[in-house]
């Protein structure tokens, strides 16, 4: 698969790579901000919200909320571009799986939840999709036929609801997030490495070869 080597190992290469092409522009620091919005500091809002009793996508919102604009805004560009560099097929069909099923609006409600589980089993599903299958969550799900573990569309909307609360103004955070993104965004796309090769998500022999540990939480044993 024509994939980015730093997708394919969750080490420094995959580290090096996040922060030159993710990296959104610089800004100065200040006390209760995110400067730049780095890596740990952009980790660090997701395992914030894990922690709450609220709601992930409330609690995420809660917290961009008294954030500068321009940092909300660059917390939603390491966001997109997070999700950009997991839009493969192989993750598509650890999605598929989980979901029973899964369209282009779900896969974009996959991506987000998937950025929203944490740093390690982000990159643990970047390098390979079939490690999910070792996540407590997806495991449980998959016991009780929940279909909605992972999928969170209301994390696609989090950093547009906090510039709303801050501004009061929806149509504003659109304006300046397209002037924000325009070049970011398009670098990013650029730097993903396509979406490798696509298969047939119907055909279980194919879902077995390439996702055997989640195949077998999802279709049962294989042929004897």
């Amino acid at each position: 698969m024509a994939l980015l080597p730093s997708l394919l190992t969750p080490d420094e290469a995959w580290l090096e790579w996040s922060t030159s092409v993710l990296e959104p522009r610089e800004m100065s620091a200040r006390p209760g901000t995110l400067p730049g919005v780095g890596l740990e500091a952009f980790w660090s809002v997701f395992d914030a919200a894990g922690g709450s009793d609220k709601l992930r996508d409330v609690a995420v919102v809660g917290h961009l909320s008294i954030l500068p604009a321009e940092e909300i805004l660059a917390f939603e560009h390491r966001f997109s571009c997070l999700r950009t560099a997991v839009y493969r097929w192989d993750v598509w069909a650890a999605a598929y799986l989980i979901g029973g099923g899964c369209s282009d609006d779900r896969f974009s409600d996959f991506t987000a939840g998937l950025v929203a589980l944490g740093r390690e089993w982000y990159e643990r599903a970047a390098a390979c999709p079939d490690a999910l299958a070792e996540h407590p969550a997806v495991r449980a799900a998959a016991g009780s036929g929940d279909l909605d573990v992972i999928f969170d569309e209301n994390l696609n909307f989090a950093a547009c609801s906090a510039y709303e609360r801050l501004a009061g103004d929806t149509d504003a955070y659109w304006e300046h997030w397209a002037a924000y993104a325009d070049a970011r965004v398009t670098t990013a796309v650029e730097g993903r490495g396509g979406m490798g090769e696509s298969f047939d998500f119907g055909d279980d022999q194919q879902m077995r070869r390439r996702l055997p540990r989640l195949a077998a939480l999802y279709l049962g044993p294989g042929p004897a």
